[in-house]
């Protein structure tokens, strides 16, 4: 439901300054940059669209957005929807047709997730066209829900502490992605999508796959959230805060080289430090 100006003000404010840490806090946002961002005509990435340029016009640097759909000739897609609202919204766009969906279809039998092959068919695609563009970044509409429903996934399927991170580098090693709802959660989202009244287009695509691990996980974080408000953004913030001296990764900290050592008063300052971080 559509909220009052001063409750939508106060949101906006809220979400803008998030993305702004975000940007600050990763260095997504910088002097220069030309940034494609993928809209999908979702309510995430309509929502990163108007807050990026909500800091554009704010910024004390410059840098520019195109936005970029890509087209990928599913049954139903409104192909009027994204144009026109890019073209009212007097920002540069660009719409891609490429029919992967035809491709995945043909490949990946009934009844199987088709999210891996479509994510990777996407990402090509967009990448190649961030070369065209000139773009040096490529911003996605991941939230915080999405990055600690992927460190859950990871955790429970893959046997691995591994989230989607703000900020990354493409395996060839061209092109930088950033994700500027880093910070922000999904219900403020679908609160600020209502109050502004995009277009959204429904997804028929990977995402909506009723069969996903996602969505088991998607729920079960709900539910926390519901017994236990604020739980989910402790995990985010315990993703930004890792010791990895108090885990079992022996990659990461070398847990071969630690001895004890001979000075006294070292170790019962050590003593007492261990003790307390321990208690807690």
């Amino acid at each position: 439901m559509p909220i009052n100006n001063t409750d939508f003000s106060r949101l906006e404010h809220k979400l803008r300054r998030q993305v702004a840490k975000a940007s600050g806090d990763f260095g997504l946002l910088e002097a220069g940059d030309r940034i494609m961002v993928c809209l999908s005509g979702g309510k995430d990435s309509y929502a990163m669209l108007s807050l990026l340029q909500l800091i554009q016009r704010k910024a004390p640097f410059k840098f520019d957005l195109v936005a970029v759909n890509l087209d990928q000739k599913q049954p139903g897609f409104p192909e009027h929807v994204l144009p026109e609202y890019l073209a009212d919204q007097g920002v540069e766009f660009k719409i891609i047709e490429e029919d992967t969906y035809s491709i995945v279809k043909e490949i990946i039998p009934e009844g199987k997730t088709t999210c891996g092959l479509c994510s990777r068919l996407r990402r090509g695609i967009l990448y190649r066209v961030a070369d065209e563009l000139g773009c040096n970044k490529l911003a996605l509409g991941h939230h915080q829900d999405d990055l600690v429903e992927t460190l859950f996934l990871n955790m429970f399927f893959g046997g691995k502490m591994k989230a989607m991170p703000p900020k990354l580098l493409s395996d060839d090693g061209q092109h930088v992605v950033i994700r500027p709802l880093a910070y922000v959660r999904e219900k403020d989202l679908i609160q600020y999508a209502e109050s502004k009244a995009y277009p959204i287009i429904p997804c028929n695509l990977c995402g909506s796959q009723d069969n996903l691990q996602r969505q088991a996980i998607k729920h079960m974080l709900q539910q926390w959230d519901q017994i236990n408000p604020g739980r989910v953004d402790n995990i985010a913030q315990s993703m930004c805060h890792v010791v990895p001296s108090h885990l079992s990764d022996s990659d990461l900290f070398n847990f071969k080289a630690l001895k004890p050592t001979d000075n006294p008063i070292l170790k019962r300052c050590n003593w007492f430090t261990t003790a307390t971080s321990e208690a807690y």
